[in-house]
């Protein structure tokens, strides 16, 4: 059974702290929460319980926000439900209206969770965020540009001629790669065998150097099977 629950878009301010203080609207879990839509995307998640019948089945943001903070902080089943009990930012984003010292769930429910929540319903999910995202972007800078200039009669910034600096042509320096996963394309893995064979060839070169200084001591040059190798 699921009973929905009404206005999941929660405002930091009526988190409830027992220890005193507020949490703070900086924080990155307040900020992404505010760009979620909760409430939207829930009505899949619901259709899959039945209306009657069980026991209540726990909300969509709770089930969900445990998958995001799982994949953000890396860690296992386990630590993650222990750092939802240290961390009071953690419980807003799962809709809690108060911090409490137990957890919510147990380590065990993340899978139900899992699949109740399928990767095609997480793609889904991602979409309508980034959209939602936008969304609210746009209506940033569309009230930014609504705003009356401070009428003092300068020139606005963006209508005073440019200098001969900005007129100046932007030189290069060089290559930015920006995505920390891209590497160039000619650096090989571990397991390429030509890293192998190389270090065999210069093995077999350091051996050819050493013998000629103890020829007269030890005679025949240790075997090496080059020609094997080769093949």
């Amino acid at each position: 059974m699921y009973r929905r629950k009404e206005g999941n878009q929660l405002s930091f301010d009526d988190f409830f702290l027992p220890f005193g203080g507020k949490l703070s609207g900086d924080n990155r879990w307040v900020k992404l929460a505010d760009l979620i839509p909760w409430d939207e995307l829930e009505h899949h998640y619901a259709s899959q319980f039945s209306k009657g019948f069980g026991a209540p089945a726990k909300p969509f943001r709770m089930a969900l926000g445990a998958l995001i903070i799982k994949e953000r902080l890396q860690v296992t089943d386990e630590e993650l439900v222990e750092q939802i009990k240290e961390n009071p930012y953690l419980q807003f984003f799962l809709g809690l209206e108060g911090f409490q010292f137990e957890a919510p769930f147990d380590p065990s429910m993340m899978v139900y969770f899992r699949r109740r929540l399928p990767e095609k319903t997480i793609n889904d999910c991602n979409e309508r965020i980034v959209r939602h995202g936008k969304q609210q972007i746009a209506q940033n800078k569309q009230g930014d540009n609504d705003d009356p200039d401070d009428g003092d009669g300068s020139v606005p910034a963006a209508l005073e001629r440019p200098s001969q600096d900005a007129k100046a042509p932007k030189r290069h320096q060089g290559i930015l790669l920006i995505d920390a996963t891209c590497v160039p394309s000619d650096i090989r893995y571990p397991t390429d065998l030509s890293l192998l064979n190389e270090a065999r060839e210069t093995t077999e070169k350091l051996i050819d150097e050493m013998h000629k200084q103890v020829r007269d001591v030890f005679g025949h040059k240790p075997r090496t099977n080059r020609r094997q190798a080769r093949r």
